[in-house]
């Protein structure tokens, strides 16, 4: 299973939307939110144009949550928000997922899990604590000078970088 991942979004529905079209390339069959949406037409834009499911975190900059539970609402049970902090299983993979990097360190370093996703940094990462990989897509706002996302291979293990044409 191909598990896309994003995070800071930051209303940027330009690279989203660019990221969202390269995501319909790789098969990926769930996607991943780390956070910072920020205003609930993000949240749609995603909904619309990724058909299978989404779980999403909160994260610093997202303000409504009403209006962000409203529109997950509309989409049948696709639409997921987790709150601050979220736990799945997906492709035989035991993955958490938040916003925040330093508690997101401290989950993996406790080994339950395969992989461990944050945001919040705007930058890459990936790196094996013990046995679970922690990474961090990027982001996908581009205001530190390249928009990323993360493609996942429950398979394999490996997190993908993949960088967002401008």
């Amino acid at each position: 299973m191909r598990i896309a991942v994003v995070s800071d979004i930051h209303d940027h529905i330009w690279h989203l939307e660019k990221a969202l079209e390269h995501i319909k390339g790789t098969g990926a069959e769930a996607l991943i939110c780390c956070g910072d949406l920020c205003a609930p037409f993000s949240l749609k834009q995603m909904a619309d144009e990724f058909d299978g499911p989404i779980h999403v975190v909160f994260g610093n900059n997202d303000g409504d949550p009403l209006l962000l539970s409203q529109v997950a609402g509309q989409y049948g049970g696709r639409v997921t928000l987790h709150g601050i902090y979220a736990e799945l299983e997906l492709g035989g993979r035991q993955i958490a997922f938040m916003h925040y990097p330093q508690p997101a360190r401290r989950i993996a370093q406790a080994g339950v899990f395969d992989l461990v996703l944050y945001g919040h940094d705007h930058r890459w990462h990936h790196e094996l604590v013990g046995c679970t990989l922690l990474a961090n897509p990027g982001e996908v706002m581009g205001r530190l000078g390249i928009s990323t996302l993360g493609i996942y291979d429950t398979e394999s293990g490996e997190f993908q970088r993949v960088e967002i044409p401008r």
